[in-house]
């Protein structure tokens, strides 16, 4: 079993690395760090159990927990509704989850943390 290039872009994704792009060019972004290099190596080489084990436990989970911080801007209107109050962190505690399973990914690849990851701190998105 190989992954197919869609799952290889959300692994890509929620492993914190950028696109990977369609078109070759030397000096490419980080196409060309040792990183991102180890985790192509471990997209192309991981066993048939270890793929389904990505494909159908953390890919699912992930792209749940990326769809719920969308979500949040649902009930990001009402500060206080009859005896129901939003959660003011739900934001932030929604994103640590998402970024706890992202990272979990990235140990269980056996590779590092992507850039995107790196640069979030806290629920804040650095640019």
């Amino acid at each position: 079993m190989a992954f197919t290039d869609d799952q290889k872009v959300q692994i890509r994704k929620f492993c914190g690395y950028p696109a990977f792009g369609g078109v070759p060019i030397p000096n490419f972004g980080f196409r060309f760090f040792q990183a991102y290099g180890d985790l192509e190596f471990r997209l192309v080489n991981l066993a048939a159990d270890e793929e389904a084990e990505v494909i159908n436990n953390f890919l699912p989970k992930l792209t749940q927990l990326e769809s719920d911080i969308f979500g949040v801007r649902d009930n990001s209107d009402t500060s206080q509704a009859a005896v129901w109050y939003r959660n003011k962190f739900e934001l932030r505690e929604r994103i640590a989850n998402y970024t706890h399973w992202r990272k979990w990914l990235c140990n269980f690849i056996g590779c590092q943390i992507g850039p995107n990851i790196l640069s979030e701190v806290g629920y804040r998105i650095m640019v």
